[in-house]
């Protein structure tokens, strides 16, 4: 019974919140989940619990955002856990049109290698738990976050990420964005 209370709980909230899901959210991360604006992270596929811990940060106002506080402002945590659950279950798409560039390409692998991103990230760049996708995420998105971890200019961040980026050379950013953003 406690089971069946907590899903209709959770799908009156998703009702509820299925207009912000369409209309607040799809208006810069795509209806589908899929961003529509450069510099704005899709978040289709995205993994559930990293989406709910980004939405309580932001909610709690420990990661800074002047776009996201209006529409999280007040969220309550079943509606959080029910736009969580319908975004991590859309089908992520590649942001980036055109041909890759080879050089940046190997290069970018080359240095997420060294730097072991795919342990936490998984081998395809897919995310797990509270740690997001990568793969065909817009590249000028992934190389601003990138620079403000290692810039330690990230609210919210993760310390883990800041340090793994520590010294990371702008251009090597450069390449891990354009790798990670056409990865499959």
């Amino acid at each position: 019974m406690v089971r069946q209370g907590r899903r209709a709980l959770l799908l009156v909230a998703f009702v509820a919140f299925e207009g912000v899901a369409q209309e607040q959210c799809g208006a810069c991360h795509g209806p589908d989940g899929n961003s529509v604006q450069p510099g704005v992270p899709s978040i289709a596929a995205q993994p559930k619990l990293f989406l709910e811990t980004q939405l309580v940060l932001f909610r709690e106002e420990l990661r800074r955002s002047e776009q996201m506080l209006p529409v999280v402002r007040g969220m309550k945590d079943a509606q959080i856990v029910a736009l969580a659950q319908h975004f991590s279950q859309l089908a992520a798409r590649p942001m980036e049109p055109g041909p890759a560039d080879a050089a940046l390409m190997k290069r970018g692998m080359a240095r997420a290698k060294e730097l072991r991103c795919g342990t936490c990230h998984l081998a395809d760049f897919s995310g797990q738990k509270q740690v997001p996708r990568l793969a065909g995420q817009r590249e000028q998105y992934l190389a601003a976050e990138m620079r403000a971890y290692r810039d330690d200019k990230r609210s919210g961040g993760d310390t883990i990420m800041a340090a793994a980026l520590y010294g990371v050379s702008d251009a090597d950013i450069r390449a891990l964005a354009h790798f990670l953003a056409r990865a499959r």
